[in-house]
């Protein structure tokens, strides 16, 4: 564990009392030490001379030690206290209470969110959940969120620091490394929110991160989910939300897997019936032949739902120009966009052609 920990509870103990308290690992080392000239030093026969001590705090030499022991039964650390008196074995054992409590909470604190990063990443069974939630006092019925933020271009160690520091409930939050680009953050709620809150906790932490570290991102939002074991579920949304988004919504930073819509379901169609159902559409022509302006003005009329004079209007034209551009699309294609089956054909054909091109394959 940290050394971190120990000097920190021991400059308070310094604080409060003028004595010299420090850390002894398993083998001696001093690992942590109000006087920092001690740090490195090597006392052996101290360790040696703890292993049978127990609950009791032992005078050695000018020093009173008291043992904190691991898991196994071992002396894992132990506390010393300057002075061989009363005073000074009461001040030691004060210190190990501290101590003990820091080390029991670190791991503790460590232990969850290894068991957290095991239920995103798959790998816990699902019947061990219920076993290790209970061992670590986790309420596995409760709302939690997955976000899912990836940094672009240059990646920054920081991240999970940053991301820390906005989500400071360390029982109930939990920011966890992935990779060098990726970091997830699982957060309890206390109620089922909203997707504009959802968003609105993403956009916090975008700005936050480009604030703080000057790296763009886009964040992944999953499901809302109510139990420990769909946590998985929720990250891997998370991460579908992002690979659909870098396809269907390449101007997004932060995208909702349930505001995915019809782009999830094409991301997961083989490219085979993806190439079928573009021939089959586009019999007449390809969907090549139409020029960058036609394209735009499709999108445009797509965007004002199929209102020939609001899209007119938005394109600075008069309303017969747009009637004829779109009997000149009707005449390439056959597909009349003024009708609405029509319409949601080409849509969904403008998407497919869209992801083959993602994938290089069309």
């Amino acid at each position: 564990m940290s050394n971190s920990v120990f000097q920190g509870v021991i400059q308070q103990l310094k604080e409060a009392s003028d004595r010299v308290f420090g850390v002894v690992d398993n083998e001696g080392f001093v690992v942590s030490c109000t006087e920092s000239e001690l740090l490195g030093e090597r006392w052996q026969e101290a360790v040696q001379g703890l292993a049978d001590s127990g609950e009791q705090a032992v005078v050695m030499g000018q020093k009173t030690f008291r043992a904190i022991f691991g898991a196994t039964g071992s002396v894992e650390y132990a506390v010393f206290c300057e002075g061989a008196d009363a005073q000074s074995q009461l001040l030691c054992n004060m210190a190990y209470i501290a101590l003990n409590d820091a080390k029991s909470y670190y791991e503790e604190k460590h232990d969850r969110g290894t068991f957290v990063k095991n239920i995103i990443m798959d790998n816990i069974l699902p019947g061990d959940i219920y076993v290790r939630a209970k061992e670590l006092h986790f309420a596995t019925d409760a709302p939690r969120a997955v976000f899912l933020v990836r940094q672009m271009g240059e990646s920054e160690a920081s991240l999970v620091d940053v991301l820390s520091g906005l989500f400071p409930d360390k029982l109930q939050d939990f920011v966890l490394s992935i990779n060098e680009t990726d970091a997830a953050v699982v957060k309890q709620l206390a109620e089922v929110p909203t997707n504009e809150e959802l968003e609105k906790m993403a956009r916090n932490v975008e700005t936050a991160v480009t604030e703080e570290m000057g790296v763009s991102t886009v964040i992944g939002i999953g499901t809302v989910v109510g139990h420990l074991r769909e946590l998985a579920d929720a990250y891997k949304e998370a991460q579908t939300a992002i690979e659909v988004g870098k396809v269907f919504d390449t101007e997004k930073s932060i995208i909702n897997y349930e505001n995915l819509g019809i782009g999830r379901l094409i991301y997961q169609l083989p490219t085979t019936l993806c190439d079928i159902f573009l021939s089959e559409v586009f019999k007449k022509n390809s969907i090549d032949t139409l020029d960058h302006e036609t394209l735009f003005t499709i999108n445009k009329f797509f965007e004002n739902n199929l209102n020939v004079s609001e899209t007119s209007r938005k394109l600075f034209v008069h309303r017969n120009t747009l009637v004829y551009r779109l009997e000149k699309i009707k005449k390439l294609t056959g597909l009349d966009l003024r009708q609405f089956d029509h319409a949601i054909v080409f849509k969904v054909a403008l998407m497919v052609r869209k992801y083959l091109s993602s994938r290089e394959l069309y």
